[in-house]
């Protein structure tokens, strides 16, 4: 089976690199570095809140109300619009408060701008949600297959990608609890040195 991240990234091209580093100021190599840093970080997100009965039925009916999956069918028109905006609300429901720690963390941990860095996170997540979105039809998946296709996802990403660095140590200052201290907390084979 082939992961959500997999599926992200084979749908975006070198075109499509090219428009997204033109979109966010970044060079390519910079914007793909930190597209498949943000790309996990997003996906173990969006595995914390689901983890929860409320956080799981919150991110299926935005599945199915926006995010269908119908923004694949563009994804280069929706890549060349550079439009934010849906990205950065699904941004603040999946960090909170604690979305600045991550952008800024993304951004030092791949030498991308943190504003940069931003602004490619809210470009990306729309993407991840829609290809979410269309596993979620076509597996018809409830609450519970959403939150276990999720946490499965979550492991295999921790188990196939350790080179992304230390990442998680940037987001656990302040020892709080929130989702992304337990984001870190879940991914540490993932971004320990």
């Amino acid at each position: 089976m082939s992961s959500i991240l997999e599926s992200v990234m084979s749908r975006i091209g070198d075109r499509d690199i090219s428009q997204l580093s033109r979109t966010v100021g970044a060079d390519e190599n910079s914007t793909r570095t930190a597209l498949s840093a943000a790309l996990p970080m997003i996906l173990a997100g969006l595995a914390k809140n689901s983890s929860r009965p409320e956080g799981a039925a919150a991110l299926e009916s935005a599945l199915a109300s926006d995010h269908d999956g119908g923004l694949l069918d563009n994804l280069s028109g929706f890549l060349d619009r550079g439009d934010a905006a849906p990205g950065d609300a699904i941004l603040g429901h999946v960090f909170g408060e604690r979305r600045g720690a991550v952008e800024t963390g993304i951004g030092k941990s791949t030498g991308i701008d943190p504003a940069k860095a931003a602004r490619l996170m809210a470009i990306a997540a729309p993407i991840v949600m829609a290809v979410l979105g269309k596993q979620r039809r076509q597996k018809q998946l409830d609450t519970g297959g959403l939150s276990d296709l999720l946490q499965r996802q979550n492991r295999e990403v921790a188990q196939t990608a350790p080179q992304l660095g230390g990442l998680a140590s940037l987001l656990d200052a302040d020892g709080d609890g929130s989702v992304v201290d337990d984001i870190a907390g879940g991914l540490g084979k993932l971004f320990g040195r």
